[in-house]
């Protein structure tokens, strides 16, 4: 992440309405919603509030699109020089959409232009050049036949993404979906919807065909539900919630959908005493407090060998307490507010579990100023396993650190969760780190590291983290079906 600061200005609101088969429009019912700037509470605009009617019409558009329409019959090269166009219309309004992230998420400005959205214009140039790429296989078969396989893409995809990367979620589902000539129903969270409908304009004017994208903001319980029902839809790609994914899976089964889903983690961030300890501090911190710790593969267990433990949690308050929390706009700013209300709500509440538990609030557990939704840096120590600040998806700024004795005993208690998104390990000793990492159950460990992302590696997760991959080669895989062909000769 770049850590240059830049000076963004507060960003024009241009897009409000649903596109569908490229045209804005209203929702059917003519119904909005209010979406708010998280460091004020003020009202940032009023967005058309999409339900199954809108769904209804977003996916007949994509439907027409893929059924009919140039985008699937296209030849994949021109699919990827019109991708790479878009990545260059991104790029352009690099600044635009920074400032739409931070207006509408809250996240501070240097983040969102010095992580998010290069990552964003990073993850569409990767995918353009997969587009010609996709290959299928002979296959030397027994008898007088010749076989042969095809990829070819899965269809109509409704994609259903979070509130706490909206544009670089929106790129991670696009990215994928427009590489294999799928046609995409978008529903963006209803917190964040300003920059994937900026981007679905930049599409259009890469010359992406109508309907190729849609973009229909709304709730869960309407639009989201409506998206997963469709029979007209051939694959749902979810990341949120767990308890979403389980809704989904059953809504989905009527009509027999693919399924992919980036779910919640707690991933566990473990430190040898023979760790580069100046490293391994910076990077426990970045690892749980960047973007609020609103990420899901956010280092909330931070487990620390006993003889380096107290050293580690005292020049880590120190981190936390020279954070610059405030105003996201100001280029000095390390630390945003939550996302809203509800988010800011819950966190504290597990602050309070934290304690009732047992555990030491070494740093943070407030508020902070008087508007906004603004949470301290928190940092727990004398955190047991079993605490609910331990084992639940907290996704603020709400770090917990415990200490352990040995490295079969870290690797034990770091797999002790349901989840299995993430890890990290810090270590002097390769071989060490090489065996964690072998025995940690997680779809991506980091080493001597932590959120280090490239479009090009596979991002997903074990257990109750997900199903499939994001991202890289593997990405692709959920948005193709294989298809046999075998000819007698």
């Amino acid at each position: 992440m770049s850590t240059t600061v830049t000076t963004v200005r507060r960003p024009q609101v241009k897009q409000t309405q649903c596109f569908i088969g490229g045209k804005w429009v209203d929702s059917a019912s003519g119904k909005t919603f209010e979406t708010i700037h998280p460091a004020t509470e003020e009202v940032i605009a009023e967005v058309a509030e999409g339900d199954a009617e809108d769904i209804d019409a977003a996916v007949d558009a994509a439907r027409e699109a893929f059924d009919h329409g140039p985008w699937t019959k296209m030849d994949a090269r021109d699919r990827g020089r019109l991708m790479y166009r878009f990545a260059d219309l991104l790029e352009e309004e690099a600044d635009e959409l920074a400032g739409l992230e931070t207006l509408d998420n809250g996240k501070p400005i240097r983040d969102s232009k010095g992580a998010d959205i290069p990552l964003v214009i990073d993850t569409i140039r990767y995918y353009a050049g997969w587009a010609d790429k996709l290959q299928g296989s002979t296959i030397p078969v027994r008898g007088d036949h010749f076989c042969y396989t095809r990829r070819e893409a899965v269809g109509v995809v409704g994609q259903i993404i979070p509130w706490n990367f909206p544009a670089l979620m929106a790129a991670w589902k696009w990215g994928p979906a427009l590489a294999t000539g799928c046609t995409i129903v978008m529903k963006p969270a209803e917190q964040t919807p300003l920059s994937c409908l900026r981007m679905a304009k930049l599409a259009q004017e890469a010359g992406i065909p109508d309907g190729v994208i849609n973009v229909v903001p709304g709730y869960g319980p309407t639009a989201g539900a409506a998206l997963v029902r469709h029979p007209g839809v051939d694959k749902i790609a979810f990341t949120g919630e767990g308890a979403t994914a389980k809704i989904i899976q059953k809504e989905a089964a009527e009509t027999v959908k693919r399924l992919t889903f980036e779910l919640g983690g707690k991933s566990p961030n473990v430190v040898f005493a023979d760790a580069d300890l100046d490293a391994a501090i910076a990077g426990a911190h970045f690892g749980l407090y960047f973007n609020q710790g609103q990420c899901c593969c956010a280092g909330s267990r931070v487990f620390v060998e006993d003889s380096v433990h107290d050293q580690f949690v005292e020049r880590l308050a120190g981190m936390n307490s020279a954070r610059q929390v405030g105003d996201p706009f100001d280029p000095a700013t390390e630390q945003g507010p939550q996302v809203d209300k509800d988010q800011f709500d819950k966190i504290m509440k597990y602050v309070e579990y934290g304690r009732e538990d047992g555990a030491e609030c070494v740093t943070g557990g407030k508020r902070f100023g008087e508007s906004g939704y603004f949470i301290e840096p928190t940092l727990f120590t004398g955190v047991k396993d079993e605490m609910r600040i331990a084992t639940d998806e907290i996704f603020g700024p709400v770090m917990s650190v415990l200490k352990f004795s040995d490295a079969e005993e870290a690797a034990e208690r770091a797999n002790k969760t349901i989840y299995g998104l993430a890890a990290a390990v810090w270590t002097r000793d390769i071989s060490k780190a090489h065996r964690f990492a072998a025995k940690v159950r997680a779809g991506t460990v980091w080493v001597n590291c932590y959120d280090a992302f490239d479009s090009a590696a596979p991002f997903g997760g074990f257990k109750q983290s997900g199903l499939g991959r994001e991202l890289g080669a593997a990405g692709l895989d959920a948005y193709t079906e294989l298809k046999t062909v075998t000819v007698k000769l």
